[in-house]
């Protein structure tokens, strides 16, 4: 059987969704440690080294690899505030997921609708993502956002970050 995720992967092109995939997880909105015991639907599909680092990892690391200046940490304030956001909206999902159901006697109805939740949380996440790190992007010089783009375009290949 194929997972939804592979099919889409295929579709995208395996590497460049796979880094799309990992980009969300660091900017928060993918789930955390805890969503990798979780049944097939609520796994979150993104690089290893992401899911053991914690979201102000991620923040500090991205805060460095985007080259965050003095005047940009107002904007870039505002995405650490919504990437911790969406992984504490994450958090509250996993658990009460966690807390609602019972290994055994999960049907095939309950996992899609679980999957379906987990994916309206990295959606929305994502969307509320987009609006503030549009703030920040559009503020940066044109030679940050060729940073920023090399950022976007390699992370989560080969389980690399953008650092390495």
């Amino acid at each position: 059987m194929t997972s939804f995720a592979s099919k889409t992967g295929a579709a995208l092109g395996g590497g460049r969704m796979f880094a799309l995939v990992g980009l969300v997880a660091a900017f928060g909105a993918a789930g955390t440690a805890q969503a990798r015991h979780m049944p097939m639907s609520s796994h979150h599909h993104h690089s290893g080294d992401a899911q053991h680092e914690t979201i102000d990892q991620r923040i500090t690391m991205l805060h460095w690899a985007l080259k965050i200046t003095p005047a940009e940490e107002t904007q870039w304030t505002a995405v650490a505030q919504v990437m911790r956001a969406n992984d504490a909206a994450m958090r509250d999902l996993v658990a009460s997921t966690k807390a609602e159901r019972k290994a055994s006697d999960v049907s095939a109805l309950e996992e899609l609708k679980t999957y379906e939740r987990f994916n309206r949380a990295h959606l929305d996440g994502l969307k509320n993502l987009l609006a503030s790190f549009e703030t920040l992007y559009t503020a940066m010089p044109d030679s940050q956002k060729v940073v920023a783009d090399h950022v976007f375009a390699h992370f989560g290949r080969d389980g690399r970050r953008p650092n390495g």
